[in-house]
């Protein structure tokens, strides 16, 4: 299937993908793939039929209106890892008794975003929802995952989990 926004629209490992990657340089360039819709339906059945042309033109919109309103969504997110950091993670990483190893000393945004910059994918679903996937590497088995409606993020939680 063709698109006149997104290209070449086919399936692919986690759903339907597209010709348009995103990218942007907090994390640092790496480009990753975009999915159209949900992976999986509300019974948890693999999704086989590609979206429609009116569904990828809403995705398009959203897409576009995420990539003005990022940099903005990017500050939240920055501030929202670093207070599951602090909610989750810190008992373990600032305490050497348990760790094991010298604490990592993370009291501030600025020290946390080092950690959230390995961006796996973005998938874009109905209602201006996209969820943003994040290798975290305090936590790689279950990673970040942001799930953002309307240039906002509503949720926080592991890969899968939003």
């Amino acid at each position: 299937m063709q698109h006149a926004f997104w290209g070449r629209v086919e399936e692919d490992w986690a759903g339907f993908s597209c010709g348009v990657t995103f990218s942007h340089p907090f994390f640092e360039g790496k480009e990753v793939e975009i999915f159209l819709g949900d992976e999986f339906d509300e019974e948890d059945e693999l999704i086989e039929e590609p979206p429609i042309e009116k569904e990828l033109n809403a995705y398009a919109e959203t897409y576009q209106s995420f990539i003005e309103n990022f940099d903005v969504i990017l500050i939240d997110l920055q501030q929202k890892t670093f207070e599951r950091y602090q909610k989750l993670y810190a008992h373990y990483y600032e305490n050497s008794e348990k760790s094991g190893v010298s604490p990592l000393n993370i009291d501030a945004v600025e020290k946390h975003i080092i950690f959230i910059k390995e961006l796996n994918s973005l998938r874009i679903s109905k209602n201006k929802t996209i969820r943003l996937s994040i290798n975290y590497q305090l936590d790689t088995e279950h990673g970040l995952e942001f799930k953002i409606i309307d240039n906002k993020i509503e949720m926080v939680g592991g890969i899968a989990e939003t």
